[in-house]
């Protein structure tokens, strides 16, 4: 027991974000509790499940909270090395297949992503969001949602992989 403890606090310390240290963290709590209730694999998984869910939802609001009042208080932005720097893909997987003619993502040093989308059939679209650095996890956030990426950077290359989805990018400038 003290083992397990021992390495889900190694494991929680290592994170990067709030909304993976409350998922880890709560998928602890939920199997320990599970356990302590059922006194069965099933009732542990169970408890891990929803623990997980829970944990995952507390750090996902902790993580936007930070992200707000950081905005708020007129603090620069957690931009990493990606600050100033523009992007373009040169793959792309994700389900479902989406045809592009270009795709640009460009980091400015306050925070902001701009993603511009030129697709297959010639129109375009632009988004902006906010985006931080977090140890080898990039935050893109705006209200409503929150995406956790990991990424890689070698050199002149982007690697960015999140569940199904994994874009390579070339740096522009």
């Amino acid at each position: 027991m003290f083992a397990a403890l021992s390495l889900m606090a190694a494991a929680i310390y290592g994170c990067a974000t709030k909304t993976q240290t409350g998922t880890l963290a709560g998928a602890g709590v939920g199997a320990l509790v599970g356990q302590a209730i059922g006194r069965n694999t099933a009732g542990t998984l169970i408890g891990a499940g929803v623990g997980a869910g829970a944990g995952y939802l507390i750090g996902s609001e902790s993580d936007k909270e930070a992200a707000t009042k950081q905005k708020a208080q007129g603090q620069p932005a957690e931009t990493g090395a990606f600050g100033g720097t523009k992007w373009k893909a040169v793959s792309m997987k994700h389900a479902p297949t989406i045809l592009y003619e270009t795709y640009i993502i460009e980091f400015s040093p306050d925070g902001w992503l701009t993603t511009n989308e030129t697709f297959a059939d010639g129109t375009k679209k632009t988004d902006k969001e906010h985006y931080r650095i977090a140890g080898d996890t990039l935050i893109i956030n705006n209200p409503g949602y929150l995406i956790n990426a990991k990424y890689v950077l070698e050199d002149k290359r982007l690697k960015v992989m999140l569940d199904d989805y994994q874009a390579e990018f070339m740096r522009l400038n």
